[in-house]
């Protein structure tokens, strides 16, 4: 398997999510469902620029500063995909394989 950067995976990994979101119609959606999801879109965005300033931090503190910052991110998106699910937005397959990508992400961030 092809060596990808931590920054490809979590581009990877936004793509994803943000796909299984924009086949949602948001209508038909309760407040409290709108409301997660417009969270969780905002979060994968936030997640994958930590993992990028993560990969172009010039020391050694900054990168651990941006890998703390993503890896809890990433611990509150896992979170936040579970919740979805319990609504029918993400399938028990979506949940496994987001969360199996998360998890190597943070491995690395480690």
């Amino acid at each position: 398997m092809a060596s990808t950067s931590i920054f490809q995976q979590a581009k990877e990994l936004t793509t994803n999510v943000s796909n299984i979101l924009a086949m949602q119609d948001i209508d038909s959606l309760n407040i409290t469902e709108r409301e997660v999801l417009a969270t969780i879109k905002s979060r994968i965005i936030d997640t994958r620029l930590e993992v990028r300033d993560y990969e172009y931090a010039e020391t050694h503190a900054e990168q651990q500063k941006h890998g703390a910052a993503a890896t809890k991110r990433l611990r509150v998106l896992q979170t936040d995909i579970l919740k979805l699910s319990e609504y029918g937005i993400f399938s028990v397959v979506d949940v496994a394989q987001l969360s199996a990508q998360a998890e190597q992400i943070i491995d690395q961030l480690a």
